[in-house]
C-alpha cells in the first residue's frame, strides 16, 4: 500500500507542472482592444521572428518565446524586457494558435506581469478586427 501511496505522489509532483499552465485570459476581445487604446495594457506576440516577418498585429512588441525561455532567468534580460514590456501594465500575449502563449504566461506570471494570455490566435485577432502592422 505504501509503494502505491508512493507511486500516486510521484504521478502528482509530475503533473503538478502541467496543471499550473497560465490560463487563457477570460477578458472579450473588445476589453483587450479598450485597454489597448487606453494604455493600460500592451500586446506582446511569442511567436518566433520568421513567423513575425510574415506579418504581426500593429501594436504588438516580439517577445519569443524560445528566447523568453532560454533568457528569463538572466537579469539584464529581465531589464531589457522591462523597458520594452511594462509592469505596470497588463500584458496580453497571442501566438498563432494559443498554446505558446500558456507557457508564456507562466514565464512571465513569475517575473512580475499580470499577464492574461489570449486564446485566439494571430489569424483570428485579425478575423476580430485587431490593424496589421505596416511593414517597409
Amino acid at each position: 500500500m505504501r509503494t502505491h501511496h508512493r507511486l500516486l505522489i510521484l504521478l502528482a509532483l509530475c503533473l503538478a507542472p502541467m496543471a499550473r499552465a497560465a490560463e487563457h485570459t477570460k477578458d472579450s476581445l473588445d476589453t483587450v482592444k479598450k485597454n489597448l487604446a487606453e494604455k493600460k495594457a500592451v500586446l506582446i506576440d511569442v511567436r518566433e521572428p520568421a513567423e513575425w516577418k510574415r506579418g504581426h498585429l500593429q501594436q504588438a512588441t516580439l517577445v519569443p518565446l524560445s528566447e523568453l525561455k532560454e533568457m528569463s532567468g538572466d537579469a539584464a534580460y529581465q531589464q531589457k524586457l522591462e523597458k520594452n514590456v511594462p509592469k505596470d501594465r497588463i500584458v496580453y500575449c497571442h501566438c498563432a494558435s494559443g498554446f505558446r502563449v500558456q507557457t508564456a504566461g507562466d514565464i512571465l506570471g513569475k517575473l512580475g506581469y499580470d499577464v492574461r494570455p489570449l486564446k485566439d490566435g494571430f489569424s483570428n485577432l485579425r478575423k476580430a478586427g485587431f490593424p496589421l502592422a505596416e511593414t517597409p
